[in-house]
């Protein structure tokens, strides 16, 4: 079966440091965090975004919903970390290219923001999911936009 990601790009017209803040900071990526729950309980991500460290996706009373690790890191350019449901009970295989990864590029002030997640083909209704997940990504990314353009 062949790979299965979200793959989504969106012109930001701040520097790439602001889309790094609106993205790590857990005051601003709680509110950007809000599509991915559509109707769901809230949360927000909390790590020191350091290689190798967790990533936890946290709910508002400090339940872990989700988990990860950060497997790849270059401040203002490249944020890899994988994606893991603690609900679930068991976990798929990952390879380096697994969970979500943010890339931005910078030129004459405007970041290019690219994300990547997946593979949703080792999950049983695969294609499913990752059509959910590009639903979700094609709201956060507006938000993310609009968030790093303020801030």
């Amino acid at each position: 079966m062949s790979k299965l990601f979200v793959d989504k790009t969106i012109e930001i017209n701040a520097l790439a440091s602001k889309v790094w803040d609106v993205l790590t900071i857990s005051e601003y990526n709680r509110q950007w965090a809000l599509e991915f729950s559509s109707g769901g309980p809230q949360f927000h991500l909390e790590s020191t975004w350091e290689l190798g460290s967790p990533v936890l996706w946290k709910g508002q009373d400090g339940t872990v919903i989700v988990e990860g690790n950060v497997t790849a890191v270059e401040q203002n350019k490249l944020l890899r970390f994988t994606v893991f449901d603690v609900r679930s009970p068991e976990r798929p295989p990952v390879t380096e290219e697994d969970g979500i990864t943010f890339k931005m590029s910078e030129d004459n002030r405007k970041t290019t923001l690219h994300i990547l997640q997946g593979d949703f083909s080792v999950m049983t209704d695969g294609k499913k999911y990752r059509d959910a997940s590009a639903e979700i990504w094609d709201k956060v990314l507006p938000r993310v936009k609009e968030m790093a353009e303020q801030h």
